[in-house]
């Protein structure tokens, strides 16, 4: 798209990001970030991660599980690809050094580097829940949970003056909406398999290579298999916390894991109906 073309109110002009509408808003995002960088950046992140990273290209990003050897969620990360050699791994803030002492646990003999990075992140949303393609030539990284992209800017006044300051809590009540599972909330590190974060297909690939914990993965899908938990997003009443019960015609059915407002995720027993 050329610069100055608009896609749902959005606009590059100048290089910058532009809005000529009033129903999207910005704000920071915190997330840990890890730079993985060396010869064998590329080969040794694809025998890691669940996802299959040859496609991508330049600016390109995926999402993927790192695993324990046993199948359960050790993070849920996005990889960004800056060249041939470098990579950049973001999870949700507090995991970053779990991350890393993860994949260097791995780490025998291979030209590869992992430094954490100070990188910031501008997420733009919108307000009505469709999605915001994202314009050419804008830096973004493309978020799966249907709200947009995630904008890795330097100076978020000129590059989003046009668009609305938002709140993290506006932001988290999309994300609960959208039911994308977050660390340390919906995913319990070391605990969960991924079947019941409900993001698989977003961050695993049936057709790559080996990676640790792939046995479990492929056992579940080939066989069928639900997982004991799965994730709802649910109504709930005013005052609901995290760690709520969640109840279904009277009976416990599950436990709430995160909140916003009247909106929740609940993770619910696999036996209780639909």
């Amino acid at each position: 798209m050329a610069a100055g073309a608009e896609v749902r109110g959005l606009r590059v002009a100048k290089g910058y990001l532009r809005c000529d509408t009033d129903d999207m808003f910005w704000c920071d995002v915190q997330r840990d970030s890890v730079l993985a960088t060396g010869a064998d950046a590329a080969t040794f992140l694809q025998s890691q991660l669940s996802q299959d990273i040859r496609p991508l290209q330049t600016g390109d990003s995926t999402w993927s599980f790192v695993l324990t050897p046993t199948g359960k969620v050790e993070a849920l990360v996005r990889v960004l690809r800056r060249d041939e050699t470098t990579f950049v791994l973001d999870t949700d803030s507090g995991f970053g050094e779990a991350l890393v002492a993860r994949l260097s646990r791995f780490k025998i003999r291979v030209a590869v580097e992992f430094t954490p990075l100070q990188r910031r992140i501008v997420a733009v949303r919108p307000l009505d829940g469709v999605p915001v393609p994202q314009p050419a030539g804008v830096a973004g990284v493309l978020v799966a949970w249907g709200s947009g992209f995630d904008l890795d800017v330097t100076d978020s006044a000129e590059v989003l003056d046009d668009i609305a300051r938002g709140s993290a809590a506006q932001l988290e009540a999309a994300r609960v909406e959208a039911c994308w599972p977050a660390m340390g909330a919906e995913i319990e590190p070391g605990e969960t398999v991924p079947a019941e974060t409900g993001v698989v297909a977003e961050a695993v690939s049936f057709t790559k290579g080996c990676y640790p914990g792939q046995e479990l993965v492929e056992r579940m899908d080939s066989r069928g298999a639900r997982a004991p938990f799965r994730l709802e997003t649910v109504d709930v009443a005013p005052g609901a916390v995290p760690g709520d019960d969640w109840s279904v015609d009277g009976e416990v059915a599950g436990r709430l894991t995160s909140v916003a407002d009247r909106r929740a995720i609940a993770r619910v027993r696999r036996s209780t109906a639909a």
